[in-house]
C-alpha cells in the first residue's frame, strides 16, 4: 500500500520521535556507542527545547522500559500532589476544578528524576555527555516549528500584560517565535551548566554525579527557584490570581520509582501499559472489548466497534482509575477480565451510545464527580470558560490546553527498547521562572474537588495523567515501542495503530510500522475531558476526511455526531520494533504537522 514515508529497517538503532531534532541527536548518541537509554534522555532534554509548548523539564514523563534479557518495566515520572494540595483549599478559594494553568495546578514536577533515574541504572553514559545537545540548541538557538510561534502568539497577550518573564523569552524583539529564525533560551542553558557544574563537583562517578544533580534539582537552587514560583499568586484560567501549593519540601521529598505493567494478551500479543493512575489500561480494556470476530478493517462497522468499545474504557476510567489509596487498588484485574468484558460486550449495539456508562467490576457501585453527571447530562459543568477548541493541540488565550504531549521510542543493537511521552511544563501552563528558563506544569487539573473519587486531588497521590506510552511482546519477547500525544485521545488512537498492525500483512517481513501509523484515524469526545474545563460531546467522533464519505455516512446513519477533521489531522504516532529471529529493527514516525520522523540504520 501507499505511505507517505517507507518503513525503515536496519540492525544498528532505530529511533522515532514527534521532532526530527531529537530524534537525530539520539541517533548521534547511539552512534557515539550509547545504548538506548542514554539515547532515551539526550531526546528527552532536547524536546524541553524544541517544543517547549508541548513539554518542559518540570513536567511530567511515563516510561515503559525493557532491557535486553530482562522483564519490562515502568518508570513513573508522575509527581504527586503537594502536601498542602487538599480539596478543602481549593473549595475555599471558590473553585469548583482545579484551574488549568497557574501554579495552583503544578504537581511536584516528576520528569527530571525519572530521566536521571533511567539514565542512572541502564544508561551507560555520562550526564554532560547527553545534556549537551539540550544546552547546545537553547544556547545557541534552534529554528522552531510553526505551532511553537502559533502557540505564543494565541498567548501574547497573557504573556504581555501578566506573565512577562515569559514573553522575555518567548516574545523577543516582541515578535513571536518563527520558521527562519533562531530561538534561544540562554536561561534555559545557563540552568543545565550549574546544575552540571554542582553534580560534577560531588566527585568523578557516573552514577555519583547524576545522584547529585538529582539533589541540586529537589534541594538545591532549582527546588529554590520552583518553591518561589509557586508561591508567586498569577493569573489563571479561573480568571483570578492564586498561589500555589507546591514547597521546597514537596520537592525534596520527591523520587521517581519503579513498578510492574499492567498487561493483556490478545491474539499472542502482549501489551503492557503503566497502572491506573495513567490511563494506560484504557488500551487494555479497548482490547478486551473486542469481539472474536472482528468487522472488516476500516469499514464503518469496525470503526463504529471500536468507537463503541472507547465509550465504555473511558466511562470506566472516569469511575476506577486513580492512584485512590496507592498502587494497586484500582481493579484491573476486574475490568480486564473475561466475564466482565462479556457483560460490557453486549452494551455495544448497531448504533451511537450518547450515554456514559462506566461499569461494575466486582460488583461494586461507581462513582463519578459531580462536574462529570453534569456534562454527561448535557450541561457545561460549573466552570465551562476558556473552552480550547476542539483537536490535538489545542490552546485557549488564557493559556487552556488541550492534548500537548510529545513522545519517542527508541530501540538499540543490543535489544534495549523504550517508549517514553514527556509532557506538561508547557510555556502557556504557568509564566518562566526568570532563572531557569521553564515553568511549572498543570497535571493537578486532572484531579476532581468531590472528595472520596479515586481520583480526587489528594497530598501525595499522583492525579491520573493522560500520558501513556506502550511496549509490546510476543511470545514473551519485546518487539514493539509506540505511543503518540493527543491527551485524552492517546490510547484510542494507539489502539488503531496497534490493530493497523497486527491485522495487516507485514513489509519486507517486518511489521508495517509507517502503514499502520499513516492509516485514516479517528477519535471519540464522549466522556468527561482530562483536560480544564473538562469538556465532554456526547455521541461525537470526529475522523479524518481520508476515511470516506461511505464510513462517515454510514456512521452517521447509526447516530454518531460525526465531524470531519482535515485528511492528515488525527494521532502524532511513533513505533520503532525489532524481529528477535533475525535482529531487524524497524521504525516509523508520523507525517503529520511535518516534524515527526523516525531515523536508524
Amino acid at each position: 500500500m501507499f505511505t507517505t514515508r517507507p518503513t525503515l529497517q536496519g540492525t544498528f538503532g532505530m529511533v522515532s520521535s514527534t521532532h526530527w531534532l531529537a530524534s537525530q541527536c539520539a541517533m548521534a548518541v547511539l552512534e557515539d556507542g550509547g545504548n538506548a537509554y542514554d539515547a532515551a534522555v539526550a531526546a528527552g532534554f532536547v524536546l524541553h527545547v524544541v517544543e517547549p509548548h508541548l513539554n518542559g523539564p518540570a513536567g511530567e514523563v511515563p516510561i515503559v522500559l525493557a532491557p535486553a534479557g530482562g522483564p519490562v518495566r515502568v518508570l513513573c515520572g508522575q509527581g504527586p500532589a503537594p502536601a498542602a494540595a487538599t480539596i478543602g483549599h481549593y473549595t475555599a478559594l471558590g473553585l469548583h476544578l482545579v484551574p488549568g494553568t497557574g501554579p495552583l495546578a503544578a504537581a511536584v514536577p516528576g520528569a527530571f528524576d525519572a530521566w536521571m533515574i533511567l539514565l542512572r541504572d541502564h544508561g551507560t553514559k555520562s550526564l554532560a555527555s547527553v545534556l549537551t545537545y539540550a544546552i547546545g540548541y537553547a544556547e545557541a538557538g534552534h529554528p522552531p516549528v510553526e505551532r511553537v510561534g502559533q502557540t505564543v502568539e494565541t498567548v501574547r497577550q497573557l504573556f504581555t500584560t501578566e506573565w512577562t518573564s515569559s514573553a522575555e523569552v518567548y516574545l523577543p524583539g516582541g515578535r513571536p517565535p518563527a520558521p527562519g529564525r533562531l530561538l534561544k533560551n540562554p536561561a534555559l542553558a545557563a540552568t543545565w551548566r550549574r546544575l552540571l557544574a554542582e553534580a560534577q563537583a560531588a566527585g568523578s562517578g557516573r552514577e555519583t554525579q547524576i545522584d547529585a544533580a538529582r539533589r541540586v534539582w529537589r534541594e538545591g537552587f532549582v527546588a529554590e527557584a520552583l518553591a518561589e514560583a509557586a508561591a508567586r499568586p498569577t493569573l489563571d484560567t479561573s480568571g483570578t490570581r492564586h498561589a500555589g501549593a507546591l514547597t521546597g519540601d514537596d520537592l525534596a521529598a520527591h523520587r521517581a520509582t519503579y513498578e510492574d505493567p499492567v498487561t493483556y494478551d490478545w491474539n499472542g500479543w502482549t501489551v503492557c501499559k503503566a497502572g491506573g493512575w495513567s490511563q494506560g489500561p484504557a488500551l487494555l480494556q479497548q482490547l478486551a472489548l473486542l469481539p472474536g470476530r472482528l468487522p472488516a478493517y476500516g469499514s464503518a462497522e469496525y470503526v463504529h466497534t471500536l468507537v463503541e468499545g472507547a465509550k465504555l474504557a473511558m466511562a470506566d476510567r472516569e469511575a476506577w482509575y486513580g492512584d485512590a489509596d496507592g498502587p494497586g487498588t484500582v481493579p484491573v484485574e476486574a475490568l480486564l477480565s473475561d466475564a466482565y468484558n462479556t457483560e460490557r460486550r453486549a452494551l455495544i449495539g448497531d448504533t451511537a451510545s450518547y450515554e456514559l456508562r462506566p461499569g461494575s467490576p466486582d460488583g461494586r457501585t461507581p462513582r463519578l464527580s459531580r462536574h462529570a453527571l453534569a456534562v454527561a447530562a448535557g450541561g457545561p459543568g460549573p466552570d465551562a470558560t476558556g473552552v480550547p477548541g476542539a483537536g490535538e493541540p489545542t490552546v485557549a488565550g488564557n493559556g487552556a490546553t488541550s492534548g500537548d504531549t510529545c513522545h519517542l521510542d527508541i530501540v538499540d543493537r543490543w535489544g534495549n527498547m523504550v517508549a517514553a511521552t514527556p509532557s506538561g511544563g508547557w510555556l502557556q501552563s504557568n509564566p518562566v521562572v526568570p532563572s531557569l528558563g521553564f515553568p511549572l506544569g498543570t497535571r493537578l487539573q486532572m484531579t476532581w474537588l468531590d472528595p472520596g473519587l479515586p481520583n480526587s486531588l489528594t497530598p501525595g497521590r499522583r492525579p491520573r495523567t493522560t500520558l501513556t506510552p506502550s511496549l509490546a511482546l510476543r511470545g514473551g519477547v519485546p518487539v514493539m515501542a509506540f505511543g503518540t500525544p493527543g491527551g485524552d485521545q492517546q490510547d484510542q488512537w494507539q489502539l488503531h495503530f496497534f490493530l493497523a498492525v497486527a491485522l495487516r500483512d507485514p513489509v519486507r517481513g517486518g511489521l508495517d510500522l509507517q502503514g499502520a501509523i499513516d492509516a485514516p484515524n479517528w477519535h471519540t469526545d464522549s466522556f468527561p475531558g482530562s483536560f480544564y474545563p473538562r469538556q465532554m460531546r456526547p455521541g461525537g467522533v470526529t475522523v479524518e476526511s481520508r476515511i470516506g464519505p461511505e464510513v462517515t455516512e454510514e456512521l452517521r446513519r447509526r447516530g454518531h455526531d460525526v465531524s470531519t477533521g482535515e485528511a492528515w489531522s488525527e494521532g502524532r504516532l511513533c513505533a520503532v520494533s525489532r524481529d528477535p529471529e533475525t535482529g531487524i529493527l524497524s521504525a516509523g514516525a508520523n507525517p503529520r504537522g511535518m516534524q515527526g520522523y523516525a531515523v536508524g540504520r
